[in-house]
């Protein structure tokens, strides 16, 4: 019921929404003798603030068309290559001259958390420099017809085997933040199955492999409320009309909700500045405000059994470094992982995936050898800067490809 309110809340608000939007064009026309003066500057400011902060943010786009290689530009076109019901696969084609090498493939899992893939444009930019770069681009599960079944977690390790196979061999895989875990299980499931077809290498960024070390905020919600409490108060049905009507999920408002409580000052404060940068006329920050909120207020509803299932198994019973989770019923033995080279990266001020969680993963692939793994932390970085900004670019990224490069299969 609490799903069906807001939307009805946010459809009565949509003739405020209008009428603001009118007003700041009105303060603003250069012809309104009021839009050269302080109040009309804060009306106009006012009104796209109240407009901004009550819109719902549709899904974003990359908007790559073009990348740098070796100093040369080139044309990039996106395509999907391998579709599943929940999810598309998204390959960036370059248009690469005969003598540019097109490199190794670079497998992106983004996470499926509430926000959509476009999130790690920045990952996508700078990883195409270096490679055939594709990403996982999870669809919004209220955008899901009922009848095409559920999505739990044993399918996101599924689809991850499956693309795996459908890219080949040589493809290095980047897991950021909650894919960690279903990618190192993947790989587990691989090498036990003794795949013919295994990824060369996994970078897992940022990812709550072992959420007992240094836990953070989250990870004690999960383990203080329990899972009955997870399922009584966040799991809801979407409403009509969506194509998802009636199926059961962990609404991404609510997710957004969350992420902004935990940082509510910085979000309040970030907002009076977008204020009175609209009213100083500082056009440059304006933007950088619009982009960024843009982006982190575009959010998508999460399947139920997926949602419940990685909260039980990752933040509760911490499955994965105990080993005990389980995949279609088969325990997963991460002391099968031998051949899969594991880098595994972590910022200094993350406050989603604490420090020592995504290093654990070496501790459970026990079996791995010392010149097959890396374990890097980023200064001075928090979650977000893990995977995007200008230490990513400068930094990690660099040494994620002198990874790919060092573990790359040799061919020929």
């Amino acid at each position: 019921m609490f799903y069906q309110m807001f939307e009805m809340s946010h459809a009565a608000m949509r003739p405020m929404r209008m009428a603001a939007d009118a007003a700041k064009h009105f303060y603003e026309n250069p012809l309104n003798p009021l839009s050269h003066t302080p109040v009309g500057k804060q009306l106009a400011a006012l009104c796209e603030v109240f407009e901004r902060t009550t819109r719902r943010y549709g899904k974003p786009e990359f908007g790559i068309t073009h990348t740098t290689i070796d100093g040369v530009e080139v044309e990039v076109r996106e395509e999907i290559v391998w579709q599943k019901p929940f999810c598309d696969l998204l390959h960036f084609e370059r248009a690469l001259e005969k003598d540019q090498g097109a490199g190794p493939n670079i497998l992106i899992v983004a996470p499926m958390s509430g926000h959509y893939a476009t999130l790690l444009r920045g990952t996508v930019e700078k990883m195409m420099q270096h490679g055939n770069v594709y990403i996982t681009d999870w669809k919004d599960a209220r955008m899901v017809p009922n009848d095409m079944g559920s999505f739990d977690l044993d399918d996101y390790i599924d689809y991850i085997i499956d693309i795996i196979h459908h890219l080949g061999e040589n493809t290095h895989i980047i897991a950021v933040c909650q894919p960690s875990v279903p990618v190192l299980a993947a790989a587990a499931i691989m090498e036990a199955r003794k795949d013919k077809i295994l990824p060369a290498s996994m970078t897992l960024m940022g990812g709550p492999i072992d959420t007992r070390k240094n836990p953070t905020v989250v990870n004690k919600l999960a383990e203080d409320k329990g899972i009955d409490w997870f399922k009584d108060n966040v799991i809801m049905k979407v409403p009509f009309p969506q194509p998802g009507f009636m199926r059961e999920v962990y609404p991404g408002f609510l997710q957004l909700s969350g992420f902004m409580s935990m940082n509510l000052d910085r979000h309040v404060s970030a907002h009076k500045d977008f204020f009175s940068h609209l009213v100083e006329g500082d056009g440059d920050s304006a933007e950088k405000h619009r982009k960024f909120y843009d982006e982190y207020s575009a959010v998508m509803d999460l399947d139920a059994a997926y949602y419940l299932q990685t909260v039980q198994t990752v933040f509760i019973d911490h499955d994965l470094p105990k080993g005990t989770f389980s995949h279609r019923g088969e325990v997963v033995d991460c002391t099968k992982i031998k051949k899969i080279a594991l880098l595994t990266v972590e910022g200094e001020n993350d406050d989603i995936s604490g420090l020592g969680q995504t290093e654990a993963a070496h501790t459970i692939c026990s079996n791995l050898p010392d010149t097959k793994r890396e374990h890097y932390v980023q200064a001075d970085v928090g979650h977000y800067g893990v995977f995007n900004g200008s230490r990513f670019r400068s930094e990690i990224a660099p040494r994620i490809v002198n990874f790919m490069k060092k573990n790359a299969h040799k061919t020929g």
